[in-house]
């Protein structure tokens, strides 16, 4: 049984980014991830928004860390590759109150540290969005906003951390916990380790990780958001993300583009009780058919090419639940919702600081410099457009996914990278295969051949 300094449980974006920072000291760390493959749960399935986090509730940790991890996912995003396009949003005022409110949603966002934001008339409302249903009576700029590659954003943490020297246990889902003296025995469906720290970033399975350790402090209730995903034509629709005023119902329906060059209508909020309700709803698509009609009737005339759902993980508060508990040598890191994306860089530099007291986290000399991820952003260059790359391997001129012009080349580097795909869904997250109009239809066979090892024409 391997025992390592520190146990990272949840190989979302969270738990890769505490790993990847811890991964950067003398210690060893473990980074133990339930599923087959990394980022599979809560982190493959959001809105993609970099946060600026004006709208946070002002003085909470969580509008601390987003704010600080708006900038550190900027930073690492240039390093990185991971595609990010700043396309602004809109939140647009459809009723007096609404309109009202604007003066102090901007205030919040000064609280929050944001100064950027600019309110404007209906208008200039119809010149930045002229897709726009009619009605809108004002509107309130925030041009830090942004969307990004969740999937990007995930691996590049966990390639990180994995070529800083953690271990990353795929498979591994914790069924049992034993603290001892010295270090917890974990019991797991592929074997046991130990370690002398746990860190708990489960996600969904947060809280029932948290009862292994014997505590009863609070419930994730999984609160399910689906999505409509457009055809790329309907892109020119969508020039910024499209959000409704706030209310006491939650943050509403927005319209976006992705960074895959779709438009995106969602999400839903329903709470459930099966944390593996991930299918979509008859009601939930219609109800986003509907609200869809509203914001932009013209957007519901395109073609709708996939649709998913995304479970969030809502603990019936405010704020994100970091919490050190000397003793068992254990931290949670919970309740962290959709702003995870955003703030998970931030989140591990917070753990790192908790930490400090209780580890050494030296940073090492002569760390590898962080992984070039594969672009996967329709706005940015290609394989198959780079002329240079394809006479030096024509496997980047090769097709293979016509609907997403992915490569061979592509899923060749993909199947040969640092943290391989274990199926073609990791695969898909990977390259983007199988993620357009036709959803695999004309080329599912020919990707699951050359996954499967078939590499021959």
């Amino acid at each position: 049984m391997n025992t390592y300094d520190v146990a990272v449980i949840g190989g979302g974006i969270v738990g890769s980014a505490i790993a990847r920072v811890l991964g950067g000291t003398a210690l060893s760390v473990a980074l133990v991830e339930a599923r087959d493959d990394v980022g599979d749960g809560t982190s493959k399935a959001n809105t993609a928004i970099l946060h600026t986090g004006f709208d946070a509730k002002p003085g909470t940790l969580e509008s601390r860390l987003v704010a600080r991890g708006y900038d550190l996912l900027g930073e690492y995003a240039e390093a990185t590759g991971i595609p990010v396009e700043r396309t602004g949003a809109l939140l647009v005022a459809w009723t007096p109150e609404q309109l009202d409110a604007l003066p102090e949603l901007r205030a919040k966002a000064g609280r929050n540290g944001y100064t950027a934001c600019e309110i404007v008339d209906a208008a200039e409302v119809y010149r930045r969005v002229p897709a726009l249903g009619p009605g809108a009576l004002g509107g309130l700029a925030v041009p830090g906003e942004s969307i990004v590659c969740t999937w990007t954003t995930n691996l590049a943490l966990a390639t990180d951390a994995v070529n800083r020297g953690v271990t990353l246990l795929r498979g591994h889902r914790v069924t049992a916990v034993h603290p001892g003296p010295d270090a917890t025995r974990l019991v797991t469906t592929a074997g046991e380790l130990s370690a002398r720290w746990v860190v708990n970033a489960a996600g969904l399975g947060a809280d029932a990780l948290d009862a292994l350790f014997g505590h009863d402090r609070f419930t994730v209730t999984p609160r399910r958001g689906e999505l409509l995903v457009f055809d790329k034509l309907a892109r020119p629709l969508a020039p910024c993300i499209v959000l409704p005023v706030p209310s006491s119902a939650g943050k509403g329906v927005l319209v976006s583009p992705t960074i895959y060059g779709n438009v995106m209508v969602g999400p839903t909020a329903e709470d459930l009780t099966d944390r593996a309700a991930t299918g979509t709803s008859e009601a939930g698509l219609a109800f986003l058919r509907e609200k869809g009609a509203e914001l932009m009737p013209r957007l519901m005339a395109e073609e709708v090419t996939a649709t998913y759902a995304g479970l969030r993980a809502s603990i019936g508060r405010d704020d994100y639940l970091i919490d050190l508990d000397a003793g068992q040598r254990y931290l949670l890191v919970g309740g962290i919702r959709s702003t995870g994306l955003t703030a998970g860089m931030a989140i591990a530099e917070h753990v790192a600081d908790l930490l400090k007291g209780h580890l050494d986290l030296i940073e090492r000399a002569g760390l590898p410099a962080p992984p070039r991820m594969p672009n996967l952003g329709e706005s940015f260059p290609r394989p198959y457009q780079d002329a240079a790359a394809i006479a030096a391997d024509p496997e980047y001129g090769r097709v293979v996914c016509f609907c997403e012009r992915v490569t061979k080349g592509e899923i060749r580097d993909a199947l040969a990278s640092v943290i391989p795909p274990a199926g073609v869904e990791g695969l898909r997250r990977r390259t983007r295969a199988m993620n357009g109009r036709c959803q695999g239809f004309y080329c599912g066979a020919r990707v699951r051949e050359i996954f499967e090892g078939d590499r021959n024409d």
